[in-house]
This record gives C-alpha cells, sequence and structure tokens, in this order.
C-alpha cells in the first residue's frame, strides 16, 4: 500500500505547539530568504529537533519507469528525513532540491551527466507526484 503523506494542521508550520514552532517557521523562513546558504546537515539537524523520525519506505519516480528508485526503510534517511519534512512543510519543488545542499548544488547542479544522488535526480525529474511513501516518516514532538 502506498500512501502520500500531507501536511496537517497538527505538524503545520503556522500550528501552535509546544516543541516551538516559531522557531521551526523562523529556520525557514531562513532556508526560504538564503537557499544558497542552505546545508544539509544544518536541515537533518533542523528536523531532529522538531521531528520524531520513523524509518519509512519511499520510492521517488514514475511507478511506470525503470529508473524509479526503490528506498526501503532504513536506508537513504536523509532523503527519507528531508522529503517528508518538505511534504508536512508544503514546500514547493525548488525548496526541497535546496535541502539538500551542496549534494544538490555542487554534485548534482555541478554534474549533470553523473547517475550519483539519484533521489535527488529523480525528484528533480518528477517532482512531488513521484514521492510516496509506505507509511508516516516524521512526528512532531510534543
Amino acid at each position: 500500500m502506498i500512501i502520500t503523506v500531507t501536511a496537517n494542521v497538527d505538524t503545520d508550520i503556522n500550528s501552535s505547539n509546544s516543541s516551538g514552532s516559531s522557531g521551526l517557521s523562523a529556520e525557514i523562513t531562513t532556508l526560504k530568504k538564503h537557499p544558497e546558504k542552505i546545508e544539509f546537515d544544518r536541515v537533518i539537524q533542523l528536523i531532529a529537533q522538531y521531528y520524531d523520525y520513523m524509518p519509512a519506505r519511499f520510492t521517488n519516480g514514475s511507478r511506470d519507469d525503470e529508473d524509479s528508485v526503490v528506498n526501503e526503510a532504513g536506508t537513504n534517511e536523509g532523503s527519507c528525513k528531508i522529503f517528508a519534512f518538505a511534504q508536512i512543510q508544503q514546500f514547493d519543488e525548488q525548496l526541497t532540491l535546496n535541502c539538500f545542499g551542496r549534494y544538490y548544488r555542487d554534485d548534482v547542479l555541478g554534474f549533470p551527466d553523473r547517475d550519483d544522488h539519484a533521489n535527488i535526480r529523480n525528484f528533480m525529474k518528477y517532482g512531488w507526484p513521484g514521492i510516496a511513501f509506505e507509511s508516516c516518516a516524521l512526528k512532531a514532538l510534543s
């Protein structure tokens, strides 16, 4: 069974919760204002600060295309966390890609013909319609 996780009132940056949503909102504003300065490790730290992570299987790509990436639960956890976080926060594709920091800016954009960073490259090709989680990967801390 494939499910798509979407934002809800309890996890949206505009909601009020005891895990400091105003701090999260400020961090997200910074991400939006300075995409060229986003670092992958900082985004992962931010996610850990505000969410519990549960490994989840997810696919990235077209269900009809052989280049789809199937990520088993517990693998490619950085990608899993970023895609789940960006989906909860309703980020557009570009802001989501920016969350990968130098992996996106330097490794992928700098070397468009390589085949590394398959999750980033597939997301560039398929966007949000290509992402499907089998279970919820992030739960807002309470």
